[in-house]
């Protein structure tokens, strides 16, 4: 299936299989909704083999935040969302935070140089750090308000000739954190999902793979500490959106001539998969790769990363109540 389509979202992943497929549903794949106004969550857990070998995803578990008014500028909404999303994040937090010292690290992925991937390091800049403050002044910073947090945003292969998972298992063995959280811009299947969207997954993450630029995963197999992976749809494959902008100018135009004549009707008939395969032949002939991203993500990638780490403060420093998350950031 991740063959066929391109994203890092697991629940466009469930939706590919389950609206092509012949079944509404996958064995081993479970699903919960829930909605708070504006915002909807959805719930994937992933728990076989198979399952993940169908969804193309690693056994865990997977919250989807989608809020399709987030592009417009709301602070009230943006508020909400980081409140929403500090609990959710803080339902996989608490399996780990439980303990004495418990100590965190916060890897913002990505290049700062290149903004549809600056998110990893813009979160890392709205973080409240305090790994040092407790080894300076501990009787002043107490563990019932603060949890011990620090942060780095390593950069990309391009820019520091190291790999970034080489960085993150040296700073590890160093430190020894109990947690790591890595903050990433992902890439999406649908438009509507670009910075609308923010992924948790208890699996770790594999920087670049929507991409097709896989690199080695940052995960707790690799790093021996459990790894929450972060992150925002920031683009889509220039095929799939060809593909999609394809099929609605076909249903469109069928819906215009009432019956759409034969050509269309054959056209709308075809394979999606032998669809993308052309589609792709035709693009990579003349454009090569295409990632396609909004003209205003400098101000979505900004707005979203208040928010992520107004949650990520939320939910590591029990100071903060879940309502006043993004309060320090205005």
């Amino acid at each position: 299936m991740h063959k066929q389509i391109r994203t890092d979202l697991a629940i466009e992943a469930h939706e590919y299989l389950t609206t092509t497929g012949s079944t509404h549903s996958i064995d081993g794949v479970e699903v919960e909704d829930a909605d708070y106004n504006s915002i909807s969550v959805k719930r994937v857990a992933i728990k076989t083999d198979q399952a993940a070998d169908e969804m193309g995803k690693q056994i865990g578990n997977y919250i989807t935040l989608e809020i399709p008014s987030m592009r417009q500028k709301n602070s009230s909404l943006e508020e909400q969302v980081s409140q929403v999303f500090a609990k959710e994040l803080n339902s996989l937090v608490k399996k780990t935070a439980d303990k004495e010292n418990f100590l965190a690290l916060i890897v913002g992925l990505g290049n700062w140089n290149v903004t549809p991937d600056a998110l990893g390091p813009k979160v890392v800049e709205n973080l409240l750090i305090t790994r040092h403050l407790k080894e300076i002044m501990p009787d002043d910073i107490n563990d019932e308000e603060y949890s011990s947090v620090c942060a780095i945003a390593p950069g990309v292969l391009g820019i520091t000739g190291i790999e970034t998972s080489e960085i993150i298992e040296s700073i590890v063995s160093k430190i020894k954190p109990d947690l790591v959280i890595a903050v990433d811009a992902l890439a999406a299947r649908s438009v509507s999902r670009l910075n609308t969207t923010i992924q948790i997954a208890d699996t770790g993450i594999h920087p670049g793979s929507g991409v097709g630029n896989k690199r080695k995963g940052i995960t707790e197999e690799v790093l021996g500490v459990p790894v929450i992976a972060i992150g925002v749809p920031t683009v889509v494959d220039a095929v799939t959106l060809t593909n999609d902008t394809m099929d609605m100018v076909i249903d469109t135009l069928i819906k215009v001539t009432n019956q759409g004549g034969q050509f269309y009707n054959i056209l709308k008939d075809l394979d999606r998969t032998e669809k993308e395969q052309l589609i792709s032949e035709v693009l990579n002939d003349n454009l090569g790769s295409l990632i396609v991203t909004p003209k205003e993500v400098d101000r979505l990638v900004i707005d979203i990363s208040e928010v992520i780490a107004g949650g990520i403060n939320a939910a590591l420093h029990p100071i903060i109540d879940f309502q006043d998350a993004t309060k320090h950031l205005y």
